[in-house]
């Protein structure tokens, strides 16, 4: 991108003629000639390459001439002649608008319509820093980055690049093999896992499945004017995500965690967050304001911490659980990592901790906590067998604990990959994590939860025990389902794994955002299937109607490309015998649907029976499918 800044006295354009890539007038005010006075004008010319990190340099280079010169007002304006390595037209426009945007946080911003011939009149005020120019070199900002989070990583992330990990298998008869000793006929997913975590190759080269489904569906897509792994979420995206959010929260609720709420950013130099940042393996997104450095928190560990740090807490208390849903968590990955929900810069993350008296209660909560992540899991619609368990301890804790640690394998019965370090290099002595495999072979953590026995020390957290003496707790981390974000993934990508083995992909019914699609043979018994409608959204289901002026057939193969569970069609027959013909998803298959006549009241029954448990939440779109906007 090249820049030419001028300070003026004034400038005035006027449009004269269209050229083939002409931006629509009326989209930008509508003005065919206009005068500002006392602007900064920023000829800009946007080149092949450009991208997000171009325009984040262009406004950080035009608000600090702008600061330089006492400019307030911005005239942004193509300028193809400073370049002939021009970007095409789309990308240029998207660029230009997205300056325009990030310039209006703090400054009065105007931008001249792209691909218009336009005549124009400047009067440049001639001072010393009137006239200055820019060029934005995208490669060596990729470089520049690349070696600021080089230098970023946290200690934590340093000691892990360095340890040596030992790793085996811990077999449902208890015994401890070494990886190339272990046989994994019968246990290919295990086998994959284990490759994926020895290789340690986390970046994808190609698009996975679920990104193809969560942008069909309209779930969710890329946020091209965030920063890289930030997503949008549709409405139907939203519900889903939401039921995920509720369903867990009454979980942890349930369990007996308090929610509370706790900021999204803290003071990167607080002593204690300081020292903790350097313990925890994840880089940071830091900001700056009011003349400190902050970092966007990336777990809620320090807000609840900070909490516990002042209550005042006793033997009697414990185990004492505190919960927060972060919306959001953000952490600064890799570039290379980033692939729709998979991984994700700005996550939602369930994160409840609890402080444990001694290792013994520590213990007993850590494998409670570990049987109930099972059963989240398998509500959420994520069987044991859809993802593999990994335990991460320290020698020293798997010597002491031996007996505890085999009897893991005794939740679910099957091998474990274990993971030993000699030395411990971060502040958990003992992890476990469910890793979702994907059917590119690349592993997600999902459920985990860490013994964790520094943090308490850390952050001065206490409790008096039966003595009346001040003793140091010890702390877990848990996040029962792991990221939102990363759940809907999974069960994406399950959906495409089914379907590659000859079975309808499908959502579970009580995440389904149209649990009912009602279906008019004619536009005759449109007004009947309304009413159907109205009756089951009165018995809590989420249903629609498509009322387009499609045939019947189109209309029902739609139904199934959305992968809607009960398909429900009004006609002669069905008006006359006060019944629905139903397509029931989860009993048909790709070869043949399986159909049942079904009155109202036992359809939604059969559907109250099936989410029972569950939380609802209203469909956040209009019934009628003609009324709906498209997000594709």
């Amino acid at each position: 991108m090249k820049l030419l800044l001028i300070h003026a006295d004034f400038m005035e354009y006027e449009l004269k003629k269209k050229t083939p890539v002409a931006e629509d007038v009326e989209g930008i005010g509508g003005d065919k000639r206009k005068r500002l006075e006392e602007v900064l004008v920023v000829f800009t010319s946007v080149e092949k390459g450009d991208d997000d990190r171009a325009v984040e340099k262009a406004v950080t280079d035009i608000k600090e001439v702008a600061g330089k010169v006492g400019a307030e007002r911005i005239l942004v304006y193509p300028y193809a002649h400073l370049s002939s390595n021009l970007a095409d037209a789309e990308t240029g426009v998207r660029i230009l608008r997205e300056i325009e945007a990030k310039l209006k946080d703090s400054l009065e911003v105007h931008r001249a319509p792209f691909g218009w011939y336009k005549s124009f009149n400047i009067s440049c005020k001639g001072h010393p820093l009137s006239e200055l120019s820019r060029e934005i070199a995208v490669e060596e900002l990729k470089k520049a980055e690349e070696k600021l989070e080089e230098k970023e990583f946290t200690e934590a992330l340093k000691a892990e690049e360095k340890a040596k990990s030992y790793w085996y298998i811990l077999t449902p008869e208890k015994e401890l093999v070494e990886v190339e000793e272990f046989d994994f006929e019968g246990y290919e997913n295990l086998r994959k896992f284990v490759n994926y975590e020895i290789a340690k190759k986390r970046a994808v080269d190609r698009v996975p499945p679920h990104v193809e489904y969560m942008q069909r569906l309209q779930l969710a897509d890329y946020e091209p004017a965030s920063d890289s792994g930030h997503m949008r979420y549709y409405p139907k995206g939203r519900l889903i995500k939401s039921l995920l959010e509720s369903y867990i929260t009454d979980k942890c609720v349930e369990y007996g965690a308090m929610e509370v709420e706790t900021p999204l950013m803290y003071d990167r130099n607080h002593p204690t967050l300081r020292k903790y940042l350097e313990r925890f393996p994840a880089r940071q997104y830091i900001i700056s304001g009011d003349k400190r450095e902050f970092f966007l928190r990336f777990a809620a560990c320090f807000g609840q911490f900070l909490m516990k740090h002042d209550a005042v807490i006793t033997y009697k208390d414990l185990p004492l659980k505190m919960y927060e849903l972060t919306r959001y968590s953000f952490r600064k990955e890799q570039r290379g990592e980033l692939v729709g929900l998979r991984r994700l810069r700005a996550f939602t993350m369930p994160d409840m901790h609890t402080l444990a008296k001694d290792m013994e209660e520590a213990k007993r909560e850590f494998l409670n906590q570990y049987k109930l992540a099972v059963e989240v899991l398998k509500d959420i619609g994520l069987e044991p067998e859809d993802y593999e368990t990994a335990v991460r301890v320290t020698r020293d804790f798997y010597e002491e604990n031996r007996e505890f640690i085999h009897g893991l394998v005794d939740v679910l019965n099957r091998p474990i990959l274990i993971e030993m370090w000699d030395s411990r290099f971060f502040y958990f002595v003992l992890k476990f994590e469910f890793n979702f495999v994907d059917s590119m072979d690349k592993a997600s953590a999902l459920s985990t939860v860490q013994i964790d026995v520094e943090n308490a020390e850390r952050y001065d957290i206490s409790f008096v025990d039966s003595n009346g003496e001040k003793r140091r707790p010890y702390i877990l981390h848990c996040s029962l389902s792991g990221a939102v974000e990363r759940c809907i993934y999974a069960l994406l990508e399950k959906a495409y794994i089914q379907k590659e083995k000859g079975i309808l992909p499908s959502l579970p019914l009580w995440l389904s955002p149209t649990q009912v699609r009602v279906i008019p043979v004619s536009e005759k018994y449109l007004q009947k299937s309304i009413e159907v409608a109205e009756e089951l959204k009165k018995a809590g289901i989420r249903v629609d109607v498509d009322d387009r002026d499609e045939t019947l057939g189109k209309k029902v193969r739609d139904a199934s490309t959305e992968w809607i569970p009960f398909i429900a069609v009004i006609g002669e027959k069905e008006l006359a015998e006060g019944k629905l013909t139903v397509t029931i998803r989860s009993e048909s298959t790709l070869k043949k649907q399986k159909k049942e006549l079904m009155s109202v009241d036992e359809l939604a029954s059969k559907i109250k029976e099936e989410c029972k448990g569950k939380p609802f939440k209203q469909l956040p779109l209009p019934m009628l499918l003609s009324a709906r906007p498209s997000f594709r």
